[in-house]
């Protein structure tokens, strides 16, 4: 199934992500990253990797905390 999304609590639960940009219209259209959502969060010039980056982080330091 293909899903064009930008929410981003859908998109860290997807199978494989194709990242399209790096600008939306006229100045997108190329790929920019491919992968699971942990390896697209270390793309640095992947806006999704850099809010997925986000998203991994402080979850993993939330659960740190709970162990």
């Amino acid at each position: 199934m293909i899903v064009i999304e930008h929410n981003l609590d859908v998109i860290k639960q997807a199978d494989w992500i194709v990242d399209m940009g790096p600008e939306g219209g006229d100045g997108g259209g190329l790929v920019i990253a491919e992968g699971i959502p942990k390896d697209i969060a270390k793309i640095k010039n992947s806006y999704t990797g850099q809010y997925l980056k986000k998203i991994f982080t402080s979850s993993e330091k939330i659960s740190r905390k709970t162990k």
